[in-house]
């Protein structure tokens, strides 16, 4: 109790507050605008808070994270536009509870939803986070790189159409990853004689090039016309008869969501999908989904805020990321010299707690002020997307070249903006890329130490049983796919994820 308050008083201090706010609100923002995620958000403008405090820093990315959830319900209900991918689902039933003139509620339950899921799924951080660092603490490094291992297949299985492409572009993100100065041997490696790379390739550059130029360039091809449903929204508090519907897509959702969350791989959108077809599987009349059922806006709403919850488990008890937004928030702890990981709450407690006690001040934040400002998200809808892509590529040049003051690291950026524009075009994900780049360093490590501890022998991979049976998850991932019914039903899946968004 006196860890949770001592939180409370850091994250309760005036700047930290005001990160805070500023957080939710960017949050809100990219999740109303369609194509800004809080992935191209973070990487935007996590140069701005490299001169303020760990704490606040990773305060305000938190808030992005968890503010882009809320945010993305609002353009599924009114536009049947996801602002944001784990809101795709939500377009199903709260756009035509919109049609129906019920925008109002369809809101009303969608932050009600939210501010619980999020909720509960903090309280459930503070709760397994000491447990599971003392179980943690019992890793050694060959069973955090069969975790990693893990993480990054799951990933590739999730990510899109084609395995092998997601696989190849991991295997681009560890390379990359590991250009600069071997730790060991302190020489230069894959640095093409530039001294610019010793140090290794900016994460920063490349996130910004692969999300943020990458998506104008993207958009530039199509002319997205954005039609705002001209409804009244009004009676924004749900009728009873609508809480006796949502409760239990909620209580589920909240459940589902975080252990979704804390899985490799999973995070709000695959929390959101399952959630909906959970509760259309539980429906006595399940023929209401997809007409404007309450409880299909309810669940994975709530689901995909809880998942964001659970997702910091990994990212601050492990020091691993499982999706990746989590890689880019591990980058900016990185940066920040904040080491993730079981002894963070021994070494570092000030900011795991504040953080976490934050997240509670900001899912209220969000519950107040998202409802009487839903007419200004409207409004921001209705201003030309194409007006937003000067600023983004401002903001992405500036944002890097303030790191370190380096023009070279704008034309990195502007290479991987190209790349990740062409990658875009071929259909390959960038996730797995950005994933295992941020990996790669501590995969390396990871492989190293495993091997001095073991004399050079892999045998150590397989004679450890938490690591042996990581390994075998993994294997079967990569096979699984290849199998016929697996693979039709996978594919339908992704197709559906895709025809929605």
């Amino acid at each position: 109790m006196d860890a949770v308050l001592s939180g409370f008083s850091i994250a309760l201090q005036p700047w930290n507050l005001l990160f805070c706010l500023i957080g939710c609100l960017v949050g809100t923002l990219v999740g109303v605008l369609p194509g800004v995620g809080p992935v191209a958000a973070i990487s935007i403008l996590l140069p701005v808070t490299f001169k303020v405090s760990p704490v606040s820093g990773i305060i305000m990315l938190a808030g992005i994270y968890y503010g882009a959830m809320y945010g993305g319900s609002i353009t599924s209900i009114l536009v049947n536009l996801p602002g944001e991918a784990a809101s795709v689902v939500t377009c199903m039933d709260g756009y035509q509870m919109a049609r129906k003139g019920r925008a109002g509620p369809a809101l009303g339950i969608s932050a009600i939803g939210s501010f619980i899921g999020g909720t509960i799924s903090v309280l459930g951080l503070m709760l397994v986070a000491a447990p599971l660092a003392q179980v943690a603490l019992a890793f050694g490094p060959p069973e955090y790189f069969a975790l990693m291992t893990v993480g990054m297949v799951v990933v590739t299985f999730l990510a899109g159409k084609s395995m092998i492409k997601s696989l190849l572009m991991a295997a681009v993100g560890v390379f990359l990853g590991c250009v600069g100065m071997d730790v060991i041997s302190a020489k230069p490696r894959f640095t093409l004689g530039l001294g610019m790379l010793e140090d290794g390739l900016g994460l920063v550059p490349v996130i910004m090039g692969l999300y943020g130029i990458a998506e104008v360039l993207s958009n530039l091809e199509f002319s997205l016309k954005v039609s705002v449903f001209s409804t009244a929204i009004q009676k924004i508090w749900p009728t009873r008869d609508d809480f006796r519907r949502s409760i239990g897509p909620i209580l589920r959702g909240t459940g589902l969501g975080f252990l979704v969350g804390t899985l490799p791989g999973g995070g709000a959108v695959l929390s959101s999908f399952l959630s909906y077809g959970m509760e259309k599987k539980l429906a006595k009349e399940p023929e209401r989904f997809g007409q404007g059922a309450i409880e299909g806006v309810a669940g994975p709403e709530t689901a995909n805020n809880a998942a964001t919850g659970g997702a910091f488990i990994p990212l601050f008890i492990l020091g691993l990321p499982f999706n990746v937004v989590s890689a880019v928030l591990l980058g900016a702890m990185i940066i920040y010299g904040v080491r993730p990981g079981p002894m963070l709450l021994s070494t570092d407690p000030g900011l795991f707690w504040g953080v976490v006690s934050s997240m509670y001040i900001g899912n209220v934040m969000l519950l107040v002020l998202n409802l009487p400002l839903v007419g200004l998200w409207v409004k921001l809808l209705k201003i030309p997307y194409q007006f937003f892509f000067p600023l983004i590529c401002l903001f992405c040049m500036i944002g890097v070249f303030s790191i370190n003051q380096n023009i070279q690291e704008i034309y990195v950026m502007l290479l991987f903006g190209v790349v990740g524009y062409l990658l875009r075009k071929f259909e390959y994900d960038t996730a797995p890329l950005v994933l295992a780049m941020v990996l790669g360093p501590l995969y390396e490590n990871a492989l190293r130490q495993s091997l001095i501890m073991s004399d050079g022998s892999y045998a150590i991979f397989v004679s450890r049983p938490l690591s042996a049976a990581c390994l075998v998850f993994a294997a079967l991932l990569l096979i699984v796919p290849y199998l016929p019914r697996i693979s039709f039903w996978r594919k339908k899946a992704l197709e559906f994820a895709e025809e929605d968004s």
